[in-house]
């Protein structure tokens, strides 16, 4: 049976160097692992009136969707030193009703990256304390952080160099390894 992995971009820009990074790593995913890129851009600001009554269908299908799979890889933009507000809805929305997380006890892994030197490492680790609190075992190491990621894709779905290909290897490597112990 294989694993399924979602894979979230923070980013909901099109082209935007979060997704770019989550398709260059779909492949060095060893088989038996199915990996999907899970959209977050579409969900409404969330509110807990809306479960009070009748949730919109876009709150209903994306937690149903996120129970489905087995781990998440969360890859992630900084903005103004921390995550970007639709990742940090999509968090909020699949964690409510209270009680009823699609997150709970999921594996979990975060990549950050910017396009500067800091490599979105204040995102990284704020992003890692919601998910402690969602219950989500992270994987701790190796950390991962890209700088200057406009330089590390090549726009066609990889990386430009063989050190940066191995670095993303091994941080697969690490989080398949870190699934199989759940």
């Amino acid at each position: 049976m294989s694993k399924k992995i979602a894979i979230i971009s923070g980013s909901i820009r099109k082209d935007g160097y979060s997704t770019q990074l989550a398709k260059a790593l779909q492949p060095l995913f060893p088989e038996g692992y199915q990996t999907e890129i899970i959209e977050i851009g579409h969900l409404p600001l969330y509110n807990q009136d809306f479960d009070a009554g009748t949730p919109p269908e876009s709150y209903t299908a994306f937690r149903q969707k996120i129970s489905e799979f087995n781990a998440v890889l969360f890859i992630t933009p900084e903005h103004n030193r921390t995550i970007p507000a639709a990742l940090k809805n999509a968090l909020d929305v699949g964690s409510r009703p209270y009680g009823q997380s699609a997150w709970d006890g999921k594996p979990a892994a975060v990549i950050s990256n910017s396009p500067g030197m800091l490599g979105a490492f204040g995102a990284n680790h704020h992003l890692r304390q919601v998910l402690t609190f969602l219950n989500m075992p992270i994987l701790q190491q190796p950390e991962a952080y890209f700088s200057k990621i406009a330089e590390l894709l090549d726009g066609k779905g990889g990386f430009t160099s063989e050190n940066t290909l191995k670095f993303a290897q091994s941080i697969v490597d690490a989080f398949v390894e870190h699934i199989d112990r759940y």
